[in-house]
């Protein structure tokens, strides 16, 4: 596909970069060079996974592998985000089972496919090979709580851990020392079976243990660290598992174990690769990239609110000659590249006031818009590239230099949709919305500035 012009078409050439990012995270695009060999000796090969992308990576699985070895198994992924079958298994059997269940918050089909999951690794042996496919998404998806924690009690926690503003280290800590799967506690199940892992990224750094709550890697965080962040954030747990936490009765797995030895772990696709193949076809369209960073974190307006003052440095120069390109941190005309996973502290609301809606890129460019104050020749994107930004039907929002006076000529105050996070309320009216579908994988956030 050829770029749009940015300067004629900006709303569709920030959508061509979206494209060009979740493109290059795509399962079937990148799963077959890490498959493992077939195990020999009569063994099995059993394939278990949950996360967003996890119909899509079982998929790619049973496009690549070989249809006279035998491959069973059952992953969990999200309503909806299961993809129409590629054109890649046409005739062939369906070997891997795909269930779907509620994501962020967990519900019973999550917990029962947990469940199962767990059943499946009853009997191996040292000569069966466990594939794991795990992507973000996969805390909520695979919520199966430890003896003694309801699993109403578990919802809750998982969603005061979202309203909370909690980075994702810290709410993934939580959440694997109340699991009776995550936080190496599946691979422990699966020994003395090889465990394989193919994992995509969604969070910054792109540590295993952390994508998902890492079921299948050592968890190096500690009980007493996940008594610690709830006591941060004034969340309740009942008595019995905070006394679990602060005897350290509910530790998981740790790197010395030797249940891990023998497993392997794949990055099949990250963040800073997408953002590399956006900065590409920047490049291509004649524009200059800049790639801040994969792995930003922090309060999505206010990342917001630090992009824009880029934004605006950016648009004050233009280069006059090559030292000039060389001094400037950003030159225009450039599009700014960004990754990572922000946070929303959701604010309490106000007697009679309308409940908010949106998520971390909705919430950002909020943050971009009232602080760009409808700068001229600057546009924006910021998206999930899982295509569902929080729990609405849009990946994200597009911000122009005439967002602030649209919305007003509507009645809309941005201020007053900051005070209530209610980014979708703010940008569906001016049809700002970026609604693609679920893109069927993950690599978290993606945000482009474009300065003409």
């Amino acid at each position: 596909m050829t770029a749009p012009d940015p300067v004629q078409r900006p709303r569709e050439f920030l959508t061509y970069l979206f494209q060009a990012a979740v493109k290059r995270a795509l399962p079937l695009h990148n799963t077959a060079a890490y498959l493992p060999s077939p195990p020999a000796n009569g063994g099995l090969t059993i394939v278990l996974g949950a996360g967003k992308a996890g119909a899509a990576m079982a998929q790619a699985v049973e496009a690549h592998w070989p249809v006279d070895v035998p491959l069973s198994g059952l992953v969990v992924t999200r309503y909806q985000h299961t993809p129409v079958r590629p054109a890649e298994l046409d005739g062939k059997p369906v070997r891997i089972e795909i269930v779907e269940a509620s994501h962020p918050v967990p519900d019973a089909a999550g917990l029962q496919a947990a469940q199962r999951i767990l059943d499946l690794t009853q009997g191996l042996t040292a000569d069966d090979v466990v594939l794991c496919l795990i992507s973000g998404g996969g805390s909520a998806l695979l919520s199966l709580p430890v003896k003694g924690l309801d699993f109403a009690d578990k919802q809750r926690i998982n969603q005061a851990l979202l309203n909370s503003g909690a980075p994702i280290s810290e709410m993934n800590c939580v959440r694997k020392h109340l699991s009776r799967i995550k936080g190496g506690r599946l691979a422990a199940a699966c020994f003395p079976a090889k465990v394989v892992t193919l994992t995509i990224s969604d969070v910054p750094g792109d540590d295993p243990s952390i994508i998902a709550s890492g079921p299948t890697v050592p968890d190096d965080t500690t009980c007493a660290q996940a008594l610690a962040i709830l006591k941060r954030y004034n969340i309740d747990v009942p008595t019995s598992i905070a006394e679990q936490l602060a005897s350290g009765a509910l530790e998981t797995p740790k790197s010395n174990d030797p249940i891990f030895k023998g497993h392997v772990v794949h990055m099949t696709a990250t963040p800073q690769q997408s953002l590399e193949a956006a900065a590409e076809a920047v490049r291509n369209a004649g524009l200059r990239a800049y790639i801040l960073s994969d792995d930003m974190e922090g309060e999505s307006r206010e990342v917001g609110t630090v992009q824009a003052a880029l934004a605006r440095a950016a648009a004050k120069s233009r280069p006059k000659s090559a030292d000039l390109v060389q001094t400037q941190t950003f030159v225009r005309p450039c599009v700014i590249l960004s990754g990572g996973e922000t946070t929303v502290t959701v604010r309490p609301r106000l007697p009679g006031a309308a409940k908010g809606r949106g998520g971390r890129a909705g919430e950002f460019c909020l943050g971009l818009a009232h602080s760009l104050q409808g700068l001229s020749h600057v546009y924006a994107l910021a998206a999930d590239t899982d295509g569902i930004d929080g729990v609405q039907d849009n990946a994200g929002a597009y911000v122009d230099p005439t967002t602030l006076e649209r919305a007003e000529a509507l009645g809309m105050k941005i201020h007053d949709h900051l005070d209530r996070n209610d980014a979708y309320g703010y940008f569906e009216p001016l049809g700002d919305l970026v609604i693609t579908g679920p893109t069927f994988t993950n690599v978290n956030d993606f945000r482009a500035i474009l300065i003409l």
